[in-house]
């Protein structure tokens, strides 16, 4: 049934199915199949993620939506499991909040979340955090609505808790699902009573965003599924993971001069053509050149 379901209704279908649901970051198409394979319902695709992993630049809003756009393509190419952007501001005004969902759809994904930082936005755990009123908020989710088709999902993120504070975050929370947003990512909650009022309050799915190193603590599923969180969001660890075993790779074979020291921490081969399903390629190609010779 699955297959022939809109990439927004298979996100809505796992929310519904698995409680919560576990959201885990890929930060290309072939962590993208490596987490389908591993079980995961849905994927994410990181804007910090996309800035540091395809530009090499900080999380500070200098990507483009076409920037992410390639990096969306190249996963939904890759799995069939619904994905959830993150379209950071929306780069821009209602026009072009609205191109953006149209293209996020178009190009395979699930769903999106927009949030309430300024253009000029920061990463949601570092400090001096600047958000638009909650009445630019409601706008942005207004368009975000407004543009999409089919069960495409409209999330919307507020970063208020640590500008704000919890009652405005809550109270622009309401808002936007008034305005038509599906579900709610409250950013760098601190405590899981948090959580609790943001879930009795918006009475929609709400997200919770389990990043290493920042301000929130590393809760388990099962503290989270009792204070009403439908979706655990691991953004990126085996990026971060990625990172640290490439750098332990880079300094071994400098400062050994071979990399057998490290052979024991790499992906075989085989197990790389495992997860590409490299050998049922390989057969077809066998089966093309046998068919070119018997016709020679």
């Amino acid at each position: 049934m699955t297959d022939t379901m809109t990439p927004g209704a298979k996100l809505r279908l796992a929310v519904q199915e698995e409680h919560p649901l576990q959201v885990v970051g890929a930060i290309n198409a072939y962590h993208a199949r490596m987490a389908e394979r591993t079980g995961y319902r849905a994927l994410y695709l990181s804007g910090g993620g996309v800035a540091a992993g395809s530009y090499g630049i900080p999380d500070l809003g200098m990507t483009s939506l076409d920037n992410v756009l390639e990096d969306v393509s190249r996963i939904t190419y890759a799995s069939d499991l619904p994905l959830l952007v993150d379209a950071d501001t929306g780069w821009g005004s209602a026009f072009n909040i609205s191109r953006t969902v149209k293209h996020l759809i178009r190009n395979g994904a699930a769903g999106c979340h927009i949030e309430d930082q300024v253009a000029a936005k920061r990463c949601g755990h570092r400090p001096n955090k600047a958000v638009v009123s909650k009445e630019e908020m409601v706008d942005r989710i207004k368009a975000a609505v407004d543009a999409r088709t089919d069960d495409f999902v409209i999330m919307a993120r507020t970063d208020a808790l640590a500008v704000e504070g919890m009652d405005a975050a809550i109270e622009r929370a309401i808002a936007c699902v008034e305005a038509g947003a599906d579900m709610i990512f409250p950013e760098a909650m601190t405590e899981l009573a948090q959580y609790k009022q943001f879930t009795a309050a918006v009475q929609v799915p709400v997200l919770a965003n389990i990043t290493e190193f920042g301000a929130t603590p590393l809760f388990k599923t099962d503290e989270l599924a009792d204070v009403g969180v439908s979706l655990v969001l691991y953004p990126l660890s085996a990026f971060r993971a990625m990172n640290q075993a490439a750098l332990n790779v880079y300094q071994a074979i400098r400062r050994d001069g071979t990399q057998a020291n490290v052979l024991d921490t790499m992906q075989t081969r085989m197990d790389l053509y495992d997860y590409l399903d490299y050998h049922s390629f390989e057969k077809k190609l066998d089966v093309l050149f046998a068919q070119e010779k018997s016709e020679s």
